[in-house]
């Protein structure tokens, strides 16, 4: 059973370890960069994607974690951890992990007052609909070539894949519904190379 790290700086981490507890993962409390290299895979929890970029450059985490995520350890990055997770963030030189081919825009549905929650088409993770909370949630505007869309509301964008990198407008980890956090932990095991190399073609 690979271990699933969660960085545990700011924001909603202790809801995604709950989340991969119930889904049977192994975890770990990511905090300083010696923490790193004994995790599997990586889960950047919403919160301020400016205050964990800020932080994870004090903690001289940033680099670490690009080299892991660009030799292929599984991400998934929630809300602000999506933003983290792009290459490119509209109006913002904030530091940024970068490994995601796409362009994001914050809190493009507004400010917490504009929260909601929707059923989103998923259909990555099977039929029924996944009840998402939207909370000052971004968008991606823009996507590269590898770059799969796996759930979208009003023509824009809200889930995505692109190899080994996992990232949703979205926080799962706030419902019940576990599926988005077993089909990450499905990205990690055994099989994840199998997976990424299927991924490399466009569908």
């Amino acid at each position: 059973m690979p271990t699933v790290g969660v960085l545990a700086l700011q924001g909603a981490f202790r809801e995604h370890m709950e989340a991969l507890r119930r889904a049977g993962a192994r975890t770990a409390e990511i905090r300083q960069r010696g923490h790193i290299a004994d995790i599997d895979a990586l889960i950047i929890p919403g919160g301020e994607s400016t205050t964990i970029g800020k932080l994870l450059v004090e903690g001289d985490m940033l680099d670490p974690l690009k080299i892991r995520l660009r030799t292929g350890m599984p991400v998934y990055g929630s809300c602000a951890g999506l933003i983290l997770l792009c290459r490119t963030i509209e109006n913002s030189d904030q530091p940024r992990l970068g490994v995601l081919n796409a362009k994001v825009r914050r809190n493009a549905f507004g400010r917490q007052v504009d929260s909601f929650e929707a059923k989103l088409a998923v259909p990555e993770i099977g039929s029924a609909p996944f009840h998402a909370v939207f909370i000052r949630a971004p968008v991606i505007t823009e996507i590269g070539p590898d770059v799969r869309v796996l759930a979208e509301i009003g023509g824009q964008a809200v889930a995505v894949r692109e190899n080994n990198v996992l990232a949703t407008s979205f926080h799962p980890e706030l419902t019940r519904d576990l599926r988005l956090h077993r089909y990450f932990i499905g990205m990690c095991g055994a099989g994840a190379k199998q997976g990424l190399d299927r991924d490399r073609t466009k569908v």
